[in-house]
């Protein structure tokens, strides 16, 4: 239905559900079946795809998609101006995959034109309460980002990673695959693939063993994972440089995906380096692995 204050005119037969305070800039695009509850606001460059809700006190602006049944509660904020001095309105963009959930208060800020130019945020991510993903950031498909949880700009987080409360992600920090940010960790360096840290500043504890068992990897791969794990990162005194651990590594171990994964993460451009392995809790946390 089309209220007093709706400004732009919802095609006939979409289906689409308008409260009569939301208001809707000319030129926005409303797919099929969307929603747009009390006292939202949706800017003129928005594309709001098929069954999309915004519940209510959404805000969306800038050049922003929202994809395909993702849900926006109250006070979320979607393609704002980035927090960035050097922004100056150039046309970013912002884009939010299909079936996404954003909660109450999440901020997620469009790109700048010295970044990437886009934030993304992909499909079946679970971004809740209270957390900010700022200009440039690429999070992939899966992803749960855990209450108060802070980007800084240019943050990749990959596929199935898990951020956990109050955790502070310095820019230009990768997040690796099905890696575990644990709560109210402060991380200024690239987390590997399947790695799980802790602590201020974040330290590299061992893998992501729950999610590996959960997600089907049987048991001889995860015991190649931790005997792979160990030669790079030891308990006890390092034997050789870490570039001599990784060629061993390289030579026993990469036949198996999932190693060979972390090796090429650990092969890639970086601006942050490698999050350091812990050491006094270090092995506590490894015997998960066992």
């Amino acid at each position: 239905m089309e209220g007093t204050e709706v400004l732009h005119k919802v095609e006939e037969g979409s289906g689409a559900v308008i409260h009569p305070t939301a208001i809707i800039a000319p030129g926005a695009r409303i797919g099929r079946g969307v929603k747009v509850g009390p006292w939202c606001s949706v800017g003129a460059n928005v594309v709001i795809d098929d069954d999309v809700e915004l519940i209510s006190h959404v805000v969306v602006d800038g050049h922003t998609r929202l994809g395909v049944g993702s849900r926006y509660y109250p006070f979320s904020t979607v393609g704002m101006a980035p927090q960035d001095l050097k922004y100056n309105d150039e046309p970013t963009r912002c884009e939010v995959g299909a079936r996404t959930v954003v909660r109450e208060h999440v901020t997620i800020h469009r790109g700048t034109a010295t970044g990437c130019g886009v934030t993304h945020v992909g499909d079946d991510v679970l971004i809740m309460a209270n957390a900010h993903v700022a200009h440039d950031c690429q999070v992939g498909n899966r992803v749960i980002i855990v209450n108060n949880v802070v980007m800084g700009g240019h943050v990749v987080v990959e596929d199935d990673a898990r951020i956990m409360g109050s955790a502070a992600i310095h820019q230009f920090v990768r997040i690796g695959h099905a890696a575990l940010v644990g709560g109210v960790a402060g991380v200024e360096a690239d987390v590997i693939p399947y790695g799980s840290v802790l602590g201020n500043r974040a330290r590299l504890v061992g893998l992501h063993w729950i999610w590996l068992r959960r997600h089907g990897v049987s048991q001889p791969e995860i015991h190649q994972m931790r005997r792979a794990f160990l030669t790079l990162y030891p308990k006890g005194p390092e034997e050789g440089t870490f570039a001599e651990r990784l060629e061993r590594v390289r030579r026993d171990y990469s036949s198996d995906p999932r190693i060979q994964e972390v090796l090429t993460f650990i092969d890639s451009p970086s601006k942050r380096g490698l999050v350091r392995v812990a050491r006094g809790d270090y092995s506590a946390a490894e015997t998960e692995g066992a």
